[in-house]
């Protein structure tokens, strides 16, 4: 009987051998191949040696921590998604984690389903992104070669900040994220204006990709707000 390919390839990088095993067997059973790594620069080997579509990295670490990891990864694998894993429950250890660049993050203790989403989530925006140069959400349609935008078909001409407002917004689709995580993520992370020129872009943006009357077509919002919290591109609310 012939053997079906694995859904990807990924790195489970724990220094915990119980959580290292339960992961591996909880992602083969998935669907996965799952290779394994005990610390940091072990991780960084595997990754130069096998090339995984994800790593799942935890960042309390006995030679480094996760975030030292990942700029050492991002090297050599600039495109490499990372799903952080951790026992630490701090939104500014979460902050970090998504803004030196990983992908999404989930807090021990874990469930193996939720882990399990997460990892297709991060690939299906990943590969997405990949496709032709193309990020696609919904009839929303971002081209990072040409620098063009089309919803329902209809060009849409954004200012180089919209247009990188809307690949961030677009690459974490249906996660809400942070005017701080968007400001680290489109404008710098040296950014020393007033947080409130999140709200300005995004209502220029509303303008253009959420207008009927702006577009020449009905359509229906997908840049929502989640008050107190952020925003979520999201095809409902």
């Amino acid at each position: 009987m012939e053997r079906m390919s694995a859904e990807a390839k990924i790195l489970v990088v724990d220094d915990e051998p119980s959580i290292r095993e339960l992961l591996s067997a909880s992602l083969t059973f998935a669907g996965f191949e799952v290779r394994m790594a005990a610390d940091g620069h072990e991780a960084i080997s595997q990754v130069s040696f096998v090339h995984p579509d994800l790593v799942v990295l935890d960042i309390m670490l006995p030679d480094m921590d996760g975030f030292e990891v990942l700029k050492k990864l991002r090297e050599h694998e600039p495109g490499l998604p990372v799903l952080f894993l951790t026992a630490k429950d701090d939104l500014q250890d979460k902050v970090r984690g998504l803004s030196v660049g990983g992908d999404d993050y989930v807090t021990k203790p874990f469930s193996l389903e939720e882990v399990v989403a997460r990892i297709r989530a991060i690939l299906r925006r990943t590969n997405d992104e990949r496709e032709e140069g193309n990020i696609v959400y919904g009839d929303l349609v971002l081209n990072e070669d040409s620098y063009e935008v089309h919803r329902a078909g209809v060009n849409v001409e954004l200012s180089p900040t919209e247009f990188k407002l809307l690949r961030y917004l677009m690459i974490n689709a249906e996660r809400v994220v942070s005017k701080e995580q968007i400001i680290d993520h489109v404008w710098d992370y040296n950014w020393n204006g007033e947080i409130s020129i999140v709200e300005s872009y995004i209502s220029y943006l509303r303008r253009k990709i959420d207008s009927s009357e702006a577009l020449g077509i009905e359509v229906t919002p997908l840049i929502h707000t989640k008050r107190a919290i952020g925003y979520v591109l999201r095809e409902q609310q």
